[in-house]
């Protein structure tokens, strides 16, 4: 088997113990299981598919002995206002939602790569987007479909475990997939969780149970088969990649979730809204109660039989007096404000219901500055991804040739969702001829969709209006011989 430096120099560690790959990596994954890494990974996954702290909420009161005691028949509201997925939605619509420009150097190559990297890919690339947001990376793995047309296969953050080979992160070693599968025992329907080692030999596959490997088969499965002929397997042929078939997309340079950032005012947030909810709907915890000539429990175990039963029985010529205190919703619509601007504000998002919006016709200034943070994550988020893209030609051309398909380097242009004053930039688009190429005017107008198809339909149609214009159609009518019409 294939071991590669890094590995090899971490086993010598164990070697005095026979320390196999096996139990490498059975002790790599119990660390990585519960690392605070993974948890917060799938933390970001959880929020933005709508599970979050909120579904644990309690209602408490003080017991006996001043105990917290949870009491079950209070109104227990479990609201949450989903910022946070907002604000991934909004990232990755921002910078992945228009179709990403790839650029060839010939137009060979470039029907090639528009085949590849099509809208089923662009769909695949959103979805690598959003994971990034929400795990900090995520990955995309290159096979070859059914087909025989190379593919990319969407790998969530927290289902990888990768070896680097340098600090930086910017190079594998190895990696390994743990990702659970329903199976059939029988007639019973079970869980397993399935575990994939990948090297440049190729791929092993494990079952892991109870903190245990258990191979599903002695054989490495290579990472690319291509039947070349009708289906006979001497015309069969398998091969490696000379590097780890594995392409990390990351949301920044440090790897760092979106909920890093904002979970405490997205679960605040959540409080406040159910809190609120709650306090609606329940009496006795409006008031403060003022007790006389009160025989009984004492105030603990009064106030909890209060919570509970919504009553109280007094002897004569006892009362209680009710000192209300109302909700007031000013307050709590003030702190909710203020949790919504501060998750826009830490999520670096923009907000769509913002003043320079909303009034009257904002102009393109306002709508930069609006955009200044949204840009900030945008920029570090599209920097890691072109060198991802990058990464992700080295595939397209290495499988290309071994097809003896062209090669090409592609330049990658992504193209920014962003709002605009339209009569604005239609203006400044008009002021710009005669100056700038028309190609770039035509780029930059907001009615365009696709630049080349454009500029190729004004060229036509203004070869069709010269031609209009010449009552002789054209040089065919003139004589060669004296240079007058004939």
């Amino acid at each position: 088997m294939f071991f590669n430096d890094f590995i090899g120099m971490l086993l010598k560690a164990g070697s005095r113990q026979n320390m196999t790959t096996k139990q490498f990596l059975e002790k790599e994954i119990y660390y990585w299981i519960n690392s605070p890494e993974r948890l917060l990974q799938l933390t970001g996954d959880a929020y933005y598919r709508q599970e979050q702290a909120i579904e644990h909420k309690q209602r408490t009161v003080i017991g006996e002995n001043g105990a917290v005691t949870t009491v079950h028949n209070l109104p227990n509201n479990r609201l949450a206002d989903n910022r946070y997925a907002f604000l991934v939605d909004q990232k990755a619509n921002y910078l992945l939602a228009k179709p990403v420009d790839a650029r060839a150097g010939n137009e060979a190559a470039q029907d090639m790569v528009n085949d590849i990297l099509g809208s089923r890919f662009r769909r695949t690339l959103r979805a690598v987007g959003k994971d990034a947001l929400n795990c900090g990376i995520s990955y995309l793995f290159p096979y070859v479909d059914s087909a025989g047309e190379l593919a990319f296969k969407r790998f969530h953050g927290y289902e990888i475990l990768p070896f680097w080979k340098d600090q930086d992160h910017t190079a594998l070693d190895a990696f390994l997939r743990m990702y659970p599968q329903e199976v059939y025992e029988g007639q019973t329907k079970k869980i397993v969780q399935r575990v994939e080692w990948y090297t440049l030999d190729g791929v092993q596959k494990f079952i892991y149970e109870a903190g245990s490997l258990k191979p599903e088969s002695t054989d490495i499965f290579p990472y690319v088969v291509i039947n070349s002929g009708e289906g006979e397997p001497e015309e069969t042929k398998s091969f490696n990649w000379s590097r780890i078939p594995l392409i990390p997309f990351k949301l920044n340079s440090e790897e760092i979730p979106l909920i890093k950032r904002v979970k405490s005012l997205q679960d605040a947030l959540n409080v406040m809204y159910s809190g609120y909810m709650d306090n609606m709907q329940e009496d006795p915890r409006n008031a403060i109660l003022v007790l006389h000539n009160y025989d009984g429990q004492n105030m603990a175990e009064f106030r909890r039989n209060l919570a509970t039963y919504g009553g109280v029985k007094v002897r004569d010529p006892g009362g209680v007096d009710v000192l209300a205190v109302p909700v007031n919703s000013e307050n709590y619509q003030a702190i909710i404000n203020l949790l919504k601007r501060a998750i826009i504000e830490n999520g670096r998002g923009l907000d769509t219901k913002d003043d320079r919006l909303t009034a009257g016709n904002p102009n393109m200034m306002n709508i930069r500055s609006m955009y200044t943070d949204l840009d900030l994550d945008a920029d570090d988020m599209e920097l890691e991804f072109q060198a991802s893209m990058a990464d992700l030609m080295w595939f397209v051309n290495t499988f290309n040739s071994a097809l003896g398909r062209p090669v090409t380097d592609v330049q990658f242009i992504f193209n920014r969702d962003t709002m605009v004053n339209e009569s604005e930039v239609i203006n400044d688009c008009r002021a710009s001829v005669g100056i700038i190429s028309q190609e770039t005017i035509i780029a930059n107008h907001p009615w365009v969709k696709d630049s080349k198809k454009e500029l190729e339909q004004v060229q036509q149609e203004q070869a069709q209006q010269m031609a209009a214009m010449d009552p002789y159609g054209g040089n065919e009518g003139w004589s060669k011989n004296n240079g007058t019409h004939g």
